[in-house]
């Protein structure tokens, strides 16, 4: 086992592991269920620091699966090639899936943090009325 570090202290080149031992089909095991090991940001939560969250409404989800592919963090939350939600534990507030969603409007918005969810998704945008 390796002995604790700080990032500071890690030789150049070094290699962390994310995972406890052998890892098998680990596309097919949710995020839940992997042993991730301590070096892993995944046991990290950064929700303390983040200033804008996403919300999702799942009204105007396509299931596009592109907020998926192209967040960072691995925060979007998919089952079956279905969004279900955003990881708040480890979503930075980047804001990237909100710019890749093709939805009109948008399925996921950025809001403050303090923003309650329910009051956000009473008040979504409408859709935009192409002109003739």
């Amino acid at each position: 086992m390796m002995a604790k570090k700080g990032w500071d202290e890690f030789e150049i080149g070094a290699m962390l592991r994310t995972f406890n031992g052998k890892i098998e089909n680990i596309a097919a095991t949710q995020q839940q269920d992997r042993d991730y090991s301590e070096n892993s940001s995944y046991t990290a939560s950064v929700a303390d620091w983040r200033l804008i969250k996403p919300i999702f409404n799942k009204d105007y989800c396509i299931d596009c699966q592109f907020c998926w592919v192209y967040c960072p963090d691995v925060s979007i939350i998919s089952r079956d090639k279905k969004l279900i939600g955003v990881d708040m534990d480890h979503c930075k507030g980047c804001g990237i899936c909100v710019e890749v969603c093709p939805t009109n409007p948008k399925s996921l918005l950025m809001f403050p943090e303090q923003a309650d969810e329910e009051s956000e998704i009473a008040n979504w945008p409408k859709k935009d009325e192409k002109e003739a």
